[in-house]
């Protein structure tokens, strides 16, 4: 299928939600690309859900406007709005086929020829096979599928999905995430999706804005967060960072030295704050998959100019193709290191002494007036 539907950007301008003294969304100001699928991240409360639910008109927002393309839709009802909804509880008909579920929306709006439109859209989402079977018959992927296809037959503008894929095993999910972005780039119009799964989020969208506390803390695309984060909360709630309490010892050229624990460490200039200055404070980043472990005695081997910590082995944990290690360091709070199962190496157990060494350039700094454990402990409550 390559019909693409003609809308424009959804723009949100100083929309938020208040409910009595509480407020959910605080003002915010969002630009979604015509065409992307754009994710709205972030732990449970943190005003993503309620965010998508003003974009679908399902709730007004207290201030501010919702726009798609030049049309201000902020008055209009849900079903004035070109949007579809696509929920964690698909709500399929249980007693129409999945040839009738999908044909719903258009038999509503009194249209007589579906036939074509229907076996396009069991085309785009490969079920054609089984058009004729009930919901109850079909994988929870499958039904998810045949959601998807329900709200794409109408051709909205925009597909809103919250939390789509919550209901789905860790595998399936996976898989379901792939085949919602080959979806979405197959039919061209734009998604937001709603969830509290960062890999789901970085796997399927161009851009993702995390969310705490009803505020983005950050909008960019996956690597970008992923490797320059702004804040201590989208360090730790994308995937895991190690945060070293660091002194500035020259911030004068490209680079910037601090010294961590009586060692000096190095990292450029142009990912730390822009205020840093010598004798600051900062926070040093490093993701653990980009540190490597040698043992002590082998400490002569690690090449010149890397940045380097001692510590102890404290824990392992072999998980196939890696194995994660706790290492406790003068440094700081125990590091986590994630080295890949490429070969054997004696010696890297509990008790032994080594050195974390990484590359400068893999290195980030951070405001070290925020809060370290920002996000650490952020788990989706399970309803």
């Amino acid at each position: 299928m390559t019909e693409k539907t003609e809308g424009g950007d959804v723009r949100l301008s100083g929309i938020s939600k208040t409910y009595g003294s509480f407020t959910a969304v605080h003002p915010l100001d969002l630009t979604v690309p015509q065409g992307s699928f754009f994710a709205l991240l972030g732990a449970s409360g943190c005003g993503k859900t309620t965010t998508l639910r003003m974009i679908a008109g399902l709730e007004d927002p207290s201030t501010g406007t919702v726009s798609l393309g030049a049309r201000d839709v902020t008055a209009l009802p849900p079903h004035k709005r070109p949007v579809n909804t696509v929920f964690q509880s698909y709500a399929l008909f249980p007693h129409l086929s999945i040839r009738e579920n999908i044909a719903f929306g258009l038999r509503r709006r009194g249209v007589k020829s579906v036939t074509k439109q229907v076996g396009d859209m069991l085309d785009l989402v490969q079920l054609g096979d089984f058009a004729h079977r009930k919901p109850h018959q079909l994988s929870g992927g499958q039904q998810q599928r045949v959601a998807v296809a329900r709200a794409l037959i109408n051709h909205p503008q925009v597909l809103l999905l919250d939390e789509p894929l919550g209901a789905l095993d860790l595998k399936l999910r996976r898989q379901m995430q792939l085949e919602l972005k080959r979806i979405q780039t197959e039919v061209g119009i734009t998604f937001v999706h709603v969830t509290h799964d960062q890999e789901e989020a970085m796997t399927m969208a161009d851009t993702v804005a995390v969310m705490n506390g009803g505020r983005v803390e950050q909008l960019g695309a996956p690597a970008e967060l992923y490797e320059n984060p702004r804040t201590t909360f989208v360090a730790n709630f994308l995937g895991t960072s190690n945060l070293i309490e660091a002194e500035v010892v020259d911030s004068s050229g490209d680079e910037v030295v601090v010294t961590a624990s009586g060692g000096k460490l190095r990292l450029p200039a142009d990912r730390c704050p822009d205020a840093v200055r010598a004798g600051g404070r900062l926070l040093v980043g490093v993701r653990p998959e980009k540190i490597s472990l040698t043992a002590a005695d082998e400490a002569d081997s690690v090449a010149p100019g890397r940045n380097a910590v001692t510590g102890r082995i404290v824990d392992s944990s072999f998980i196939g193709v890696s194995t994660q290690y706790v290492v406790e360091s003068p440094a700081g709070r125990a590091i986590e290191v994630y080295a890949q199962n490429v070969e054997h190496r004696a010696g890297l157990v509990p008790g032994a002494e080594v050195v974390l060494h990484w590359n400068p350039e893999h290195t980030f700094g951070l405001d070290a007036a925020q809060d370290i454990t920002a996000g650490v402990e952020t788990v989706e409550e399970t309803p």
